[in-house]
């Protein structure tokens, strides 16, 4: 494997491979039980459930999803069968929005061969393949953690280095600009912060854009030419974008885990308008 995604017929070639491990990552804003009772009626031969909200997250922590203990992570994932030998593909049915949290989770404390399903659940099914309502484990694994620190930043850091750093926000435009803010207590961006939706890094039937158009995109927003620190509400869809620069052949780029969640409640600068 040379990039972070995985086609339907890539992985319809490959199930019942010993070493695989299909994670469901569904969940939907404001409805915590929706992802894993969509997962008990259909999903994917062979996946596991992964719940954003008790298994990516802590119960507090800066930003709205602050990241789990690492090693409670590992442990987690250890129990759902995911191991240091594991080949593990995510997938979701939001074009990876979700999923590639647990994408970049899993690349943060060292385990390589971790991969989205271009296109989710719903590429999968127009593909032809088969859903299924039957609930299979794993034996539980061991996954070691081997931190890489080198791919997160936290908010004072960001702050003191925003003239020397790209830095890109993967919420949508009106937030962005400041005219609504749905979730957090203060409507705008990052000063100097650059406006890339993640839902741009789509092509209309919910497959990223090639690599070569996700390249000549970013590296038009200055990805490449330094250090870029990625975010959006709570750290989540901001995974979205670090995947697709890394598929684009321009990554690694750093995550600002507590995104504007953690930003807009510690009364720092604000920004608002297209700048």
């Amino acid at each position: 494997m040379t990039g972070p995604l995985v086609s339907p017929d890539w992985l319809s070639w490959h199930m019942g491979e010993p070493d695989l491990r299909l994670a469901d990552v569904r969940w939907y804003l404001g409805e915590p039980e929706r992802g894993r009772q969509a997962y008990r009626q259909a999903h994917i031969p062979g996946a596991v459930y992964v719940d954003l909200e008790t298994d990516l997250s802590a119960e507090e922590g800066p930003g709205r999803h602050p990241l789990p203990d690492w090693g409670a992570l590992a442990a987690r994932m250890g129990e759902l069968g995911i191991g240091d030998d594991s080949v593990v593909v995510a997938y979701d049915d939001r074009g990876g929005a979700v999923a590639s949290r647990l994408w970049w989770m899993l690349r943060a404390i060292g385990h390589e061969r971790t991969y989205l399903l271009d296109g989710g659940l719903a590429a999968w099914v127009a593909a032809g393949h088969a859903l299924t309502d039957e609930l299979l484990g794993h034996v539980p694994a061991e996954l070691t953690v081997s931190l890489r620190p080198d791919l997160t930043v936290d908010r004072d850091e960001l702050r003191g280095r925003l003239e020397s750093v790209l830095t890109l926000d993967a919420r949508a435009g009106e937030r962005y600009r400041g005219e609504s803010e749905p979730l957090d207590p203060v409507a705008g961006h990052i000063p100097g912060a650059v406006n890339a939706p993640y839902e741009d890094n789509l092509a209309s039937f919910g497959r990223f854009l090639p690599a070569e158009q996700l390249a000549a995109k970013y590296r038009a927003l200055g990805v490449g030419d330094g250090e870029t620190v990625v975010y959006c509400g709570s750290g989540v869809t901001a995974c979205h974008t670090l995947l697709a620069i890394e598929h684009a052949g321009l990554g690694p780029a750093k995550l600002y885990p507590g995104s504007w969640s953690d930003w807009s409640t510690e009364g720092y600068e604000v920004a608002t308008g297209p700048e």
